[in-house]
């Protein structure tokens, strides 16, 4: 009788622990998957996100720049006022803010699309860089992140 009321507790024990690594593992699996799955839509948005600083040129306004970007990628580009933007001369080059978040500061940069009414795949944009002191001459930088990380940069002279 000892035997048997051991051995049903011994196989009472296992189930339980059973229970208790199964209810630990299969949330970790879950959490996993879905974090595999998160990463691959990133990864594949990325992957399909493109962008090319075609042309840059100073304006009549010496205190203008225009930037012309084009989405070489595949996929729409949501969220364009969430870009960062690097614009100066060669060496001396800082993040400019957009429009909304410089306030009435300067410098600051605004955005129209020009062949599109959405940034898609073949569309560009035109970055519209405004300071409150001549530019001057010498040769600048220009470098714009898109929200997903994607990036191209573009030197010329003014």
């Amino acid at each position: 009788m000892d035997k048997v009321i051991t051995t049903t507790l011994l196989i009472l024990a296992g189930i339980v622990c059973t229970i208790f690594i199964f209810n630990s593992v299969v949330p970790m699996v879950g959490r996993s998957s879905q974090a595999m799955v998160s990463m691959s839509d990133t990864l594949d948005e990325r992957m399909k996100s493109r962008v090319s600083i075609m042309h840059a040129a100073d304006s009549t306004d010496p205190k203008t720049v225009y930037i012309w970007v084009k989405n070489t990628g595949s996929t729409s580009i949501d969220s364009i006022e969430e870009s960062d933007v690097f614009f100066g001369k060669e060496d001396e080059f800082w993040r400019i803010p957009y429009v909304a978040d410089a306030g009435s500061d300067y410098p600051r940069w605004e955005y129209t699309i020009e062949n599109d009414s959405e940034w898609r795949s073949g569309a560009t944009l035109k970055i519209t860089i405004t300071d409150d002191a001549d530019l001057g001459s010498g040769t600048y930088y220009i470098k714009m992140f898109i929200p997903n990380g994607i990036s191209d940069e573009y030197y010329f002279s003014m």
